[in-house]
């Protein structure tokens, strides 16, 4: 099962007689086996886009397995993200206080105390993409992604590792690869 494939589905979402829960509830979905975060934020929110649909097409989602992982600060600051919003993450980065103001006030203070984000981007590994290309990229996220690396140029406070649910291709025996 492809994006493309979720077409009607996703029609039904944007037209607004799907709420959430009735689109993760599909059978279709349902048999992904997706956390509810990562079905959200990659399917509900922009499985539609067509640039998501141009980036991640041709991946098969039923052979993605998702989990979340603490991924070092660092490894954060070269992750690109798809070919169409190259240059997008470094945009964010160049203003990182700008786009916290921009959101509700616990954002801020989450950043301040913690150092990361309060909600796990989306990461996957370049490999679904092109079995030669090595690392994980920004699946969804950007902006914050932007911010970790904006908030380390201008070093303010950074935690040394952040969650991140990471998309993986699932081995031959069902488990994660």
């Amino acid at each position: 099962m492809k994006l493309s494939d979720l077409g009607p589905l996703m029609a039904r979402r944007e037209d607004g007689g799907l709420s959430f829960d009735r689109f993760r509830a599909d059978p279709a979905l349902a048999s992904l086996q997706w956390p509810d975060d990562v079905l959200e934020q990659f399917l509900f929110d922009h499985g539609d886009k067509g640039a998501f649909l141009y980036d991640y097409g041709g991946i098969d989602l039923r052979v993605i397995s998702w989990r979340l992982e603490r991924v070092p600060a660092e490894d954060f600051s070269e992750m690109p993200t798809s070919a169409s919003d190259a240059g997008c993450i470094e945009s964010y980065a160049k203003d990182p206080v700008y786009w916290v103001v921009l959101r509700p006030s616990q954002i801020g203070r989450h950043w301040e105390e913690h150092g990361t984000w309060m909600r796990p981007p989306i990461l996957i590994d370049r490999r679904l993409l092109a079995p030669s290309d090595k690392g994980l990229q920004v699946l969804e996220g950007r902006t914050r992604v932007g911010v970790l690396r904006g908030r380390l140029r201008e070093q303010l406070h950074v935690a040394p590792g952040h969650q991140a649910w990471v998309g993986r291709q699932m081995s031959i025996r069902g488990d994660d690869a």
